[in-house]
């Protein structure tokens, strides 16, 4: 009798705040949506209350990553009441921050997914309407863009609409801090400071009562051009560049407007285009997912290299903070091998480091990658006399390491140009490899010469990766925790050395849910939950003494993974 008086109420509850929110939602489509769902939901329709519940089940949490989520109505997805509320809060948070005695500037770019352009716009009305400097870039750029503004105009905040390369479904709000944070993403304890300010504007109620204002300013052109010249500058094409046959992809993103004009200045030959991904397009009609990481995005982008006979394939991911590079490889299915971010990763730290050592760098100059990244980079460092530091996943914290000159991890993040932009950037790395192939060129090397010549100068490093994507994000926490529970004594055949977790505290590197495993023979594994995905994820490092030795160390340490997994849940 009670759990029924207590299931009705319940719905009541449910109910209740289901009308509320649709009463202060100002998007006739997700009002549409919503009214649906609740109609279904009070005429006893079963999965119209499962729905009803999802929606509502809490709120979608603002952290270190800002906002990213599936878009629909009601707090537990991306909306403009959503954004609204972030708009609000984050503005509080600034003008508390920056104080009475000024007025401080929030600047806003965003890409081309759905409601990206909305919730620019929404948010540029509010921030204008708390009586800030409010900023809206001229059009859809990528996101480095973005962040290059907040350095440049000397803003107190930017925000960036994108969900990167997450589902078609998906969008986001990501936050960058100016001042003292120079144009960084937001660490803790901002996120959290801001996270109350966005409940404290979700509790007052109906954000149609907040104030918002028309008097925000459009970004010049001359922005984007400071930073296509700025990123132009990073890696000018040397002679003979003319002759390289290239291929890009966009994966219907927003990256190819501002790359071409940066291929233009600093002199590359155009690529023969994806056609079909040029464009930018919130559907992504030609893959699954957008994210070139994943089997078959790239596609499209092998055969045009295929039928072009081109010696490189370029792709950035649809917001464009991301690279991936593909070379021939007749061992390869269809020719064609995308290298691991690892490899680019250091392929570019060897660059960044050369340049700083002949350029006089300092002493404190450093590298530096995220602790699931592939320790090559030390290796580098060590090498060219440069410090080397190691952060937890993502630029947030990479950005902020001292000295930086190059920092990266193996998701395809790099960051180049640390002066011009504190955070990766698929199109100032882009322009940087581009520099390295053709260099090459000129030397009659290929891109594969050059990853061997690494080898030979740094050693044998190799790098996996294992995946688990799921449904229900519980099995993820017993995985990890029976992992906490029952360290293992080995991995295959290999005995564990030691196991570091950081959620009890490592030297020189934040809490956070990681589990580093140092094995005897010096091979590393990482398992840490997706900071932006449903996924599980395994990162295992190896060194060799030789190509082959490197290759059967890493299989026979990933088949061992699986088995642990398989073990742990």
């Amino acid at each position: 009798m009670n759990a029924a008086l207590d299931g009705a109420e319940g719905q009541d509850q449910l109910l209740q705040t289901a009308r509320a929110w649709l009463a202060q939602d100002p998007d006739a489509e997700t009002r549409a949506q919503l009214r649906a769902v609740i109609e279904g939901a009070e005429a006893g329709d079963g999965a119209a209350s499962a729905d009803l519940a999802d929606r509502f089940a809490g709120r979608l949490a603002f952290g270190t990553a800002g906002l990213r989520g599936e878009l629909g109505a009601g707090s537990n997805r991306m909306n403009r009441v959503l954004v609204a509320q972030a708009a609000a809060g984050l503005a509080a948070y600034v003008r508390e921050r920056a104080g009475a005695a000024r007025t401080p500037t929030v600047v806003i770019g965003y890409d081309g997914r759905r409601n990206s352009d909305v919730f620019a716009q929404d948010s540029a009305e509010l921030f204008a309407g708390a009586g800030l400097r409010a900023i809206l870039l001229p059009r859809l750029l990528p996101t480095p863009v973005l962040a290059f503004a907040v350095r440049e105009l000397d803003a107190d905040a930017g925000v960036m609409v994108t969900a990167s390369h997450n589902p078609p479904n998906d969008n986001g709000y990501k936050v960058y801090l100016g001042g003292a944070d120079e144009g960084a993403q937001i660490v803790s304890p901002a996120d959290a400071e801001i996270a109350a300010h966005i409940q404290r504007i979700a509790d007052a109620g109906d954000v149609a009562a907040l104030p918002r204002s028309l008097g925000y300013e459009i970004a010049p052109e001359s922005l984007v051009d400071a930073y296509i010249d700025a990123t132009a500058a990073v890696a000018p094409a040397p002679e003979g560049a003319e002759g390289l046959r290239w291929v890009y992809t966009a994966m219907h993103g927003v990256g190819w407007e501002t790359l071409s004009r940066i291929l233009d200045a600093a002199g590359y030959p155009p690529p023969v285009p994806v056609e079909q991904q040029l464009d930018p397009d919130g559907a992504f009609p030609t893959v699954a997912f957008p994210n070139p990481e994943e089997p078959g995005a790239m596609d499209l982008a092998f055969e045009t290299a295929r039928s072009t006979n081109a010696d490189l394939v370029i792709a950035n991911d649809p917001d464009a903070d991301r690279l991936a590079v593909a070379v021939p490889d007749p061992h390869a299915a269809g020719g064609w091998r995308r290298l691991t971010g690892n490899q680019i990763g250091l392929l570019l730290g060897w660059r960044a480091a050369r340049l700083a050592r002949e350029g006089g760098a300092g002493p404190g100059a450093s590298l530096a990658c995220s602790l699931v990244s592939s320790p090559g980079l030390k290796a580098v460092a060590d090498h060219y006399g440069l410090d080397f530091h190691t952060t937890l996943t993502g630029f947030k914290w990479i950005s902020r390491a001292p000295g930086l000159v190059f920092g990266f991890e193996e998701a395809l993040g790099y960051l180049v140009n640390p002066e011009t932009v504190r955070d990766k950037d698929g199109i100032s790395a882009a322009v940087a490899m581009l520099g390295i192939v053709t260099e090459a060129r000129g030397r009659g090397e290929s891109l594969a010469r050059v990853l061997a010549e690494f080898d030979a100068t740094f050693g044998f490093f190799a790098s996996d990766q294992i995946s688990i994507r799921v449904d229900d994000l519980s099995r993820i926490e017993r995985i990890m925790a029976g992992l906490r529970e029952r360290h293992p004594d080995s991995i295959g055949s290999v005995a564990v050395d030691r196991i570091e977790d950081l959620l009890e505290g490592v030297e020189d590197l934040p809490r956070g849910d990681v589990l580093r495993l140092w094995m005897a023979d010096g091979s590393r594994v990482i398992v840490r939950p997706s900071g932006t995905e449903p996924k599980l994820k395994i990162y295992l490092d190896v060194r060799g003494d030789s190509v082959d030795d490197a290759r059967a160390r890493l299989t026979a340490l990933t088949d061992g993974a699986h088995a642990l997994l398989d073990e742990a849940g």
